[in-house]
């Protein structure tokens, strides 16, 4: 269950569009021999017959382009794809060791085999058929008034702990609930949030784009082969039906825009407000089959959308939900249920809306699903055979140089009031880094897997992580929780919790190397570092104060200031046009493109503060600066199919790759480096270099 408000929350460095796929490019180049000052970037990714103020993604990652090819089972790929392709090689091993053991019952090693080899076994799968949802579907049918639709609906709500999945959409739930600290500070709450879509977002429904015109035919037609699949008896009846709903939910819905606005998205409701504000749906009967009637206060994010779609629920047929309730089911789970219903979805989700050729291999599959419903289980196993202790501490102190870095440049801005000053300082030493893995690991001892049943294993995974959310309501924040596993090559920024997560996955190239100089290091990781300390300043973090508190803090000029700076960032990436009269948004991807000017400023700041006065050497006719800029841009080097950017420029707060590594045009240093001078295609003039922080 995806929700707009866990994506803002939870700011990451990428999107995972970029996911695990083996790839012959890895490792750093081995020019020099002395360790800690080999090259680190890849010479033969470049393409250093283009001047770098005319194409500097071209000059930074041609090779690289010309020699990619997308896999068949890939939207997309790039150098988070890169380090994930290790990181599932060895996740591979620690599997094969595991199902060739014979794990104590009971044990999470245990756990971890059942499920891996259930959901390996696929010829057990089609031999079930559908009998595995049929006590669901059942559930569905013997719904007979509103009242019980109400229990049945909040009984499938479902928590996101996986904020960083752009293709695990609102299928499930009408509503879905995140469980942290209310915007406003004080006691940890649950979230309720909009729900019930099957496409990405709203966009997909309502958008006159004659390509989203397309996707809605296809999804419509979807939904009719998919109950065909299941034996559904009328299909066609009962999937305009669906779509139709679909229709309305996507009209109900906020935009993505209204959704990030944090300020007037998130509203507290007590529960009876619930019943006044938002009338339709029985909410005393929807908490209680939610397992949230005991808790009084909640964070209503998408208010309006929380009245419309409650309306909904009063104003459309009882059988239309029923029927919703069954695709979705069916749908949400297509991976552990029949050939036929898995072949489908890929189909349409893989093909149609991502434009991948092939599916992935089941095996590949099956790890998937394993770092989703026991991620820390397998993290665990990961970091201790893979993350070494001198990772650790080098990544710690890379960290704590930067957020220094970071500190010095708030004290140098000179448009920025002396009480702003003391809190931004204070938000980024108060500010708790987590680096490789979890101080606390999930217990999953009330985790049942039915090494016979996948699709049991996963209904149940899906109840207890949603009961171990539940768990957290009313106790005080826990600065340190975790929202990624170890292995997942990506980080994050949590505002409410003043918090960044650096998982342990994300710590290898092309990121971070212990042989490569300190320019490659701070170019590439130490860049990723920057972007999250930064995203506590971008134009949402910045509205978080020190304790996670959602106030102004700012005084009026200040603000004034930060915006100016902030609109002329969005109007520069409106600018950058992939397809003809398709542009990237600026405002839409605004948060991320500050933090990464702002991060790669800081982590610049960083690297030279490292070198502790000395001259940077140089390295196989690179410079310490040329190296630094130079790294950062191919941690972006990107290779999308059509659909995906397509998908990416409407729906998604990151910009594509290509267009973050040009970041550099607003630095001065970068100028100097490769010497760009007025005339060339990318020389911005001074005075439009944007400098937030």
């Amino acid at each position: 269950m995806k929700t707009r408000l866990v994506a803002a929350l939870l700011l990451g460095v990428a999107t995972a569009t970029m996911g695990p796929v083996a790839c012959n490019m890895t490792g750093t180049d081995t020019a020099a021999s002395t360790p800690g000052t080999e090259l680190g970037i890849r010479k033969d990714w470049m393409d250093t017959s283009v001047k770098p103020g005319d194409d500097w993604y071209q000059y930074a990652n041609g090779g690289w382009m010309a020699k990619t090819e997308i896999p068949a089972d890939r939207s997309s790929v790039g150098g988070f794809w890169i380090a994930d392709q290790q990181t599932e090689k060895n996740l591979e091993a620690l599997i094969a060791e595991i199902v060739k053991s014979n794990p104590d019952e009971g044990s999470e090693a245990a756990k971890v085999k059942a499920f891996y080899t259930s959901y390996l076994d696929s010829k057990a799968i089609d031999a079930a058929g559908m009998q595995p949802v049929q006590a669901d579907l059942a559930r569905f049918d013997h719904i007979q008034d509103k009242t019980a639709l109400a229990t049945v609906l909040g009984s499938q709500t479902r928590a996101d702990v996986d904020p960083l999945n752009s293709t695990d959409f609102e299928t499930e739930n009408l509503f879905g609930v995140f469980v942290t600290q209310a915007l406003k500070g004080g006691e940890v709450v649950p979230y309720i949030l909009q729900g019930g879509l099957g496409m990405p977002e709203r966009e997909y429904y309502l958008s006159s784009d004659p390509k989203m015109a397309g996707l809605r035919t296809a999804y419509r037609k979807y939904i009719a082969d998919l109950l065909k699949a299941a034996n559904v008896a009328d299909a066609d009846a009962k999937a305009q039906r669906i779509f139709d709903l679909e229709m309305k939910i996507a009209k109900a819905h906020v935009s993505r825009e209204e959704s990030d606005d944090w300020a007037t998205a998130s509203s507290l409701w007590s529960q009876a407000d619930f019943a006044s504000k938002a009338p339709g749906l029985d909410w005393a009967a929807f908490f209680k089959g939610a397992n949230l009637a005991g808790y009084k206060t909640f964070d209503a994010y998408h208010p309006g959308a929380i009245t419309g779609l409650s309306a909904l629920v009063a104003s459309e047929p009882l059988d239309a939900w029923k029927d919703w309730l069954a695709f979705h089911q069916i749908n949400s789970h297509a991976d552990v249920l029949p050939s036929a219903i898995d072949n489908l979805h890929f189909a349409f989700y893989g093909k149609q809306l991502f434009g991948q050729e092939a599916q992935r291999p089941r095996e590949k599959r099956a790890l998937a699903a394993l770092n989703d419903y026991m991620g820390d289980a397998l993290g665990k196993l990961y970091t201790q055979k893979y993350f070494p202790a001198s990772a650790k501490t080098e990544i710690q102190g890379m960290v704590d140089n930067i957020k220094a870095a970071f500190g010095k440049r708030i004290d140098a801005l000179d448009w920025m009031a002396p009480a702003t000053k003391a809190e931004a300082k204070k938000k980024v030493e108060t500010m708790a880094v987590g680096v490789g893995y979890p101080d606390t690991w999930v217990d999953y001892g009330n985790l049942t897997i039915d090494p016979q049943s996948p699709y049991a294993s996963a209904v149940a995974a899906e109840t207890a992580r949603y009961q171990q959310q539940l768990a957290k309501i009313g106790k005080p924040l826990d600065k340190n929780e975790w929202w990624m596993n170890a292995q997942l090559v990506n980080a994050v920024n949590l505002p409410v919790q003043n918090a960044l997560n650096f998982p342990a996955a994300i710590l290898q190239p092309p990121f971070f190397d212990p042989k490569a100089d300190p320019a490659f290091n701070y170019g590439a990781i130490g860049a990723v570092i920057g972007h999250e300390i930064s995203h506590s300043f971008d134009n949402n973090g910045a509205a978080f104060d020190s304790s996670g508190a959602m106030r102004n803090w700012w005084t009026d000029a200040d603000k004034a200031k930060f915006e100016a700076a902030g609109k002329a960032l969005a109007a520069q990436f409106d600018t950058y046009e992939p397809f003809p009269g398709l542009h990237v948004k600026g405002e839409l991807t605004l948060g991320e493109n500050i933090a990464d000017i702002a991060g790669l400023q800081a982590a610049y700041d960083a690297y030279h503060a490292s070198l502790g006065g000395k001259e940077a050497p140089v390295i196989d006719g690179f410079t310490g600066d040329q190296r630094f800029f130079i790294a950062f841009a191919q941690t972006w080097a990107t290779k999308m199919r059509e659909e995906a950017l397509r998908q990416r420029i409407a729906t998604d707060g990151h910009a594509p790759g290509n267009y973050r590594a040009m970041t550099v045009r607003n630095m001065d240093e970068w100028y100097k480096a490769f010497d760009v001078k007025e005339g060339d295609k990318l020389y911005l003039a001074p005075d439009k270099r944007v400098k937030v922080w």
